[in-house]
């Protein structure tokens, strides 16, 4: 197994982590957010976390759902900036928000990931190779694979956040992605009736969630079938898939054991944890990855 970390990241650090939360740095703007895996001591003190942060999320506990709340501003910042990312030949600018939901548009755990997509596309011997992205949100991997010269399929059922990955495709200077809003079992199921293939997958579903007709998703009862259906639609030569997994009580071993049972040729494979270390060299986990190219 291997533990997965973000590579250097001039716009994005993982500053403190600790007693439930994190604070981080995305871009000139400092947020301190709650993290239920952080379970071990802060760092730096409370005062000091307080000093650093433009911005810290509250949940609102009368509404009873873990990460809804408020932002509290501490100091000047808008709702709305923008960041890069850039590594090698990889170049991308993404808007961030501050969002009802604690999130802010991207999850920096997955800028690994956006390597592998780009490398494993030009290492293929296609002119333009098609790529899915399933539960795609605002659309880094998505970001990745155009920019590499993929012909890309973007789905996830909430129309703001494919609007809000519209956004990015433009800033960072890019175009013609396909986006889809719709459940993603369910275009799946459609693409496989089909006879659809594609040369790369991305697969980076939720703990729980709902299609846009209110389809119930839980991924413990569908994501077996998910990753069947995908061997169905992965070609079985000059391919990739990234999956994530990020369930409290999900291992990479159970990642592992999907892939082997639907995919049974891979001439690269690799699985473990997503990571990214705070400035003491806490290692904060953030879901379970398998990767693999044919």
């Amino acid at each position: 197994m291997k533990l997965l970390s973000v590579p250097a990241w001039q716009d994005y650090e993982l500053i403190d982590t600790g007693n439930y939360e994190k604070l981080e740095r995305f871009g000139k703007y400092i947020l301190a957010r709650p993290e239920p895996q952080a379970l071990w001591n802060k760092t730096l003190d409370s005062a000091e976390w307080n000093s650093m942060a433009h911005a810290v999320f509250k949940r609102d506990t009368a509404l009873r759902q873990e990460d809804k709340g408020n932002w509290h501003l501490t100091k000047q910042m808008p709702q709305q900036w923008q960041i890069q990312y850039d590594h090698s030949d990889l170049h991308l600018k993404m808007r961030l928000g501050l969002t009802g939901f604690k999130h802010v548009g991207i999850f920096p755990e997955q800028s690994n990931n956006w390597n592998f997509i780009f490398q494993s596309i030009e290492g293929l011997k296609i002119k333009q190779p098609k790529v899915l992205n399933l539960f795609a949100y605002t659309g880094g991997a998505s970001l990745a694979a155009q920019a590499a010269g993929a012909d890309t399929t973007h789905v996830d059922s909430i129309k703001q956040v494919v609007t809000w990955a519209n956004e990015n495709m433009t800033l960072s200077g890019l175009s013609d992605i396909r986006w889809v809003v719709e459940d993603a079992m369910k275009f799946v199921k459609r693409e496989v009736k089909r006879g659809k293939k594609y040369n790369g997958i991305l697969l980076d579903p939720p703990a729980y969630g709902r299609g846009t007709n209110g389809e119930m998703w839980k991924l413990e009862d569908s994501i077996n079938e998910l990753v069947q259906l995908c061997s169905e639609l992965l070609e079985p030569q000059q391919s990739f898939l990234v999956m994530n997994l990020y369930s409290l009580g999900f291992s990479a071993l159970m990642a592992d054991n999907l892939v082997n049972d639907h995919f049974k040729k891979t001439s690269f494979k690799e699985y473990g944890e997503l990571c990214i270390p705070d400035r003491f060299d806490k290692k904060l986990p953030l879901g379970v990855f398998v990767r693999f190219r044919t």
